[in-house]
């Protein structure tokens, strides 16, 4: 499976942690508030996309699935987003507002 993952920060890289662990799992797109940090994030874990478009992202063709570590307010509609795209979803706890 290709994942997606949107967030950057602390819960995201756990989520990186975690997922380079998993068998037939491959993280290929990573999408972050800033270019920047998220460059470096997706050096550290070999991701091949970096982005601050989380339209983008979804667009494209290696991205069966994303996660979302998102701030809370983010998650419905980057949720509802990613299903119109065709894209499994796992968000962050909490669901939503």
């Amino acid at each position: 499976m290709k994942i997606a993952l949107a967030g950057g920060g602390a819960f995201g890289e756990k989520h990186l942690d975690g997922l380079k662990n998993i068998e037939g799992v491959e993280v290929t797109a990573l999408v972050g508030r800033r270019q920047e940090p998220t460059q470096a994030m997706a050096d550290k874990y070999g991701v091949g996309f970096a982005t601050t478009n989380y339209e983008e992202m979804l667009q494209r063709d290696d991205v069966d699935a994303v996660i979302l570590a998102t701030p809370t307010q983010m998650h419905a509609a980057q949720s509802i987003a990613a299903m119109d795209a065709g894209k499994h979803v796992e968000v962050e706890i909490p669901l939503a507002d």
